[in-house]
């Protein structure tokens, strides 16, 4: 049999270039990883989300490094193909001697890239992480990390200010060396802008339909997370046939090819 080719992050710049769309999804243990990987996903994120979805807590602030290498190292187990970015969790990349000490340890867990949220007042750290061939995802828009400083849950972005703050963080991150940069919570027309403005790949999350790939954490487009759906969500589980005898293979497998068919989000799921 021939070996899986894994993913890489040149990978996925190249098919920004050819115009093909990114599937991704969260994964926090070794059975969904392996169902994603199965079914084709591009891109596995370990994500500090399992603080909400796993853990029970009301954001991501409590997750540690420990939660974040024990989890990524599970989800490692079972990831032959796809490219595997992990969470730098909430004050481990403080300093550039801390984030690059937290980054090997996800690395060494298993993670082939590490993502950190912020833009220009975290260039130092991300170009010291690129020095020691370490790659890196950003996040720009809503920043969960720093839900707290934002009062909430709250869409970003919608005001000029904001806006042009947002795309220059973004060509700022592109020229420190990141490889790939998810977008959160923005109007999907400034979404479209970075999209357009930037070489490497954005990967949306409640940011239409025109970034270059798209994520959702799994237990919102399974259906099975508690409490209030974000609008960007889509319960794809609820959409299989009847019939189907994997329903949760199934599920993820029309959520990768609504990604790549650019049918989903639809503007209901975004923000204007």
């Amino acid at each position: 049999m021939t070996p899986l080719q894994k993913n890489t992050a040149m990978d996925m710049q190249q098919m920004k270039q050819a115009g093909d769309k990114i599937a991704v999804l969260t994964a926090y243990d070794a059975s969904f990883a392996g169902i994603m990987d199965a079914c084709g996903m591009d891109v596995v994120l370990v994500g500090d989300s399992l603080g909400m979805v796993v853990q029970g807590h009301d954001s991501t602030l409590p997750v540690t490094m420990e939660d974040m290498v024990y989890h990524t190292n599970i989800v490692s187990r079972s990831i032959q193909q796809a490219l595997l970015v992990s969470d730098l969790p909430y004050h481990s990349y403080d300093s550039i001697d801390a984030a690059v000490m937290n980054a090997q340890r996800l690395m060494e867990a298993g993670a082939e890239m590490v993502k950190l949220e912020g833009g220009s007042k975290i260039i130092p750290v991300i170009e010291a992480l690129i020095e020691k061939k370490i790659p890196v995802c950003g996040h720009l828009g809503l920043l969960p990390q720093s839900v707290k400083e934002l009062g909430g849950y709250k869409v970003q972005g919608r005001d000029s200010v904001s806006a042009d703050l947002i795309l220059m963080d973004a060509k700022a991150l592109e020229a420190a060396g990141a490889s790939m940069i998810v977008l959160e919570c923005i109007p999907a027309v400034l979404a479209k802008n970075i999209s357009q403005s930037i070489m490497i790949p954005t990967i949306g999350i409640g940011a239409g339909i025109d970034c270059d790939g798209q994520v959702l954490v799994v237990y919102d487009m399974l259906g099975i997370t508690q409490g209030k759906r974000p609008r960007f969500v889509r319960d794809f589980l609820a959409e299989v046939d009847s019939e189907a005898t994997d329903k949760v293979s199934a599920a993820i497998t029309d959520y990768i090819r609504a990604v790549k068919e650019n049918n989903f989000p639809s503007e209901a799921q975004s923000y204007k």
